[in-house]
């Protein structure tokens, strides 16, 4: 049985083993965490992201994704993966505010940010608002392969909005 002195030990411990994709030890580790002190912000971040993409509770996971924002609203690695559960539920309202709050945030990948704004309006076939925010995308990529990725979304969307134009037929009197 593993003993820990500090709440800091028990949380590297639950990130290593998540790490070493042992999720069940640390999702216990973690919820004894939060159990102990539930103001620890990164583990309530850990926790989300364990049942947003391994356990599938999305209700969970932005639970701990939003409490995890509200006590350290200034970590940044939060809002990507918030923001990106928040655009599969499609949930608009949040949507927006999360994106803001992200973009404001200093030390987000704001590329990403940019990129899930415009999958969410692309879901929503919004197609202006998608082109907007994949091209805000592009100015703000760093990296080649994010960049290649924001040009396909660009150009798929440009491809949408031609087809949809193709089959609109105005009535003239």
């Amino acid at each position: 049985m593993d003993t820990y002195y500090t709440i800091e030990e028990k949380y590297l411990q639950a990130v290593e083993e998540v790490s070493y994709g042992e999720s069940p030890k640390a999702l216990k580790l973690f919820n004894e965490i939060v159990t102990n002190d539930p103001l620890y912000a990164r583990a309530h971040f850990q926790l989300g992201k364990i049942y947003y993409y391994e356990v599938k509770e999305y209700q969970t996971a932005g639970y701990h994704f939003k409490t995890c924002m509200e006590l350290e609203p200034a970590f940044p690695d939060n809002y990507f993966h918030y923001l990106d559960l928040l655009v599969f539920l499609n949930m608009e309202k949040q949507v927006n505010i999360i994106a803001k709050q992200a973009l404001n945030t200093p030390g987000v990948n704001a590329a990403a940010i940019y990129n899930l704004s415009g999958l969410f309006f692309e879901k929503n076939k919004n197609w202006a608002k998608a082109l907007a925010a994949y091209q805000q995308s592009f100015i703000e990529v760093t990296h080649k392969k994010q960049k290649e990725d924001v040009e396909e979304s660009i150009e798929r969307v440009k491809e949408k909005m031609q087809r949809g134009n193709a089959y609109q037929y105005h009535l003239i009197e």
